[in-house]
């Protein structure tokens, strides 16, 4: 996948594509069902997404508590996932925040990316103070002859999916629901930093991971997955202040089984499955450490029980 963070001056391949336009934040089921009606709209041209970064929200609410499902490397790695050939990235600033609807379709998806055809969803709303709508959209796109597909919400019994209903699952510590709706585990990704090395005293090394502009999810335990060296390993992993130790910030801090190497300096993706139980101050290292071992059999158990249930990959 080509990422671009500018419209102006695009290479002659970065032009001609379906474009589907949106925040994208967790690349969930909804996203992923506007991805396919771009490509059944125009098989023929490449499939794009222009989206922001920061999220506008993050730009107009800097005060807010983080609430990104997925940060720009992740998103941009699931919507590859997805068969997204061009990804338009562009910055959110003051001077993107001004843009009036009718510059941004005219300036920026006509003459800018020479868009084929536009897909959204029916709520889409953009330009400055939100000024335009799908029915803007529709006008002005048929008038400079770009097509324009617009997606209704996709729902399921308990309503339409979206990235706010998924944060509440996380939040509310629903990792298994929450992955049902983004076609995926959640995860975190972030560098390894240095900790207290208190984990590795009592047997437990982890690896400590800032949440950043993470949401943060429910805090407790968790049973975890991640990649490390093109290798899948299973954990368990606590987010959190870390009562026990006198932690003052949240973060993510997990021990893999049967590894061991130094992970420092590393990204790495840690995916949660299973939360479970919430976040406790114990009166000792050793009923902390009691504690770990009881959650590490709990975590394999599960891990373990959805490996052997899990569905083959398709050849």
């Amino acid at each position: 996948m080509k990422i671009f963070s500018d419209w102006r001056d695009l290479p002659a391949e970065g032009r001609g594509a379906t474009i589907a336009l949106g925040n994208f934040d967790g690349v969930h089921l909804g996203h992923a069902a506007v991805l396919r009606a771009a490509h059944a709209a125009r098989p023929d041209a490449p499939r794009a997404v222009l989206t922001f970064e920061p999220h506008p929200r993050e730009f107009f609410r800097p005060q807010d508590p983080p609430f990104r499902l997925t940060l720009s490397t992740e998103r941009a790695a699931a919507l590859a996932g997805l068969g997204v050939q061009y990804l338009y990235e562009l910055p959110f600033n003051d001077a993107f925040s001004h843009l009036t609807a009718e510059a941004f379709v005219s300036d920026i998806l006509h003459r800018g990316l020479g868009a084929a055809h536009l897909v959204c969803g029916a709520d889409f709303a953009f330009g400055h103070r939100r000024g335009g709508d799908v029915a803007f959209l529709a006008a002005r796109a048929e008038a400079l002859g770009m097509g324009l597909t617009i997606v209704p919400q996709v729902a399921d019994g308990e309503g339409p999916i979206s990235s706010s209903r998924i944060r509440r699952l996380i939040q509310d510590g629903y990792p298994e629901r929450a992955a049902a709706l983004l076609g995926r585990p959640h995860s975190i990704r972030g560098p390894v930093t240095h900790g207290d090395k208190r984990g590795r005293t009592i047997g437990f090394p982890t690896a400590n991971i800032p949440l950043g502009r993470h949401l943060e999810p429910q805090r407790g335990v968790y049973a975890v997955s991640a990649r490390i060296a093109g290798a899948a390993v299973k954990g368990v992993a606590n987010i959190g202040q870390r009562p026990t130790v006198g932690g003052a910030e949240s973060r993510l801090e997990a021990h893999f089984f049967d590894f061991a190497g130094d992970l420092y300096g590393q990204e790495l993706t840690v995916c949660l499955h299973h939360f479970l139980r919430e976040e406790q101050k114990f009166p000792s290292f050793e009923a902390l450490k009691a504690q770990i071992e009881a959650d590490s059999a709990t975590a394999r158990a599960l891990l373990d029980r959805d490996e052997k249930h899990a569905k083959p990959e398709q050849p």
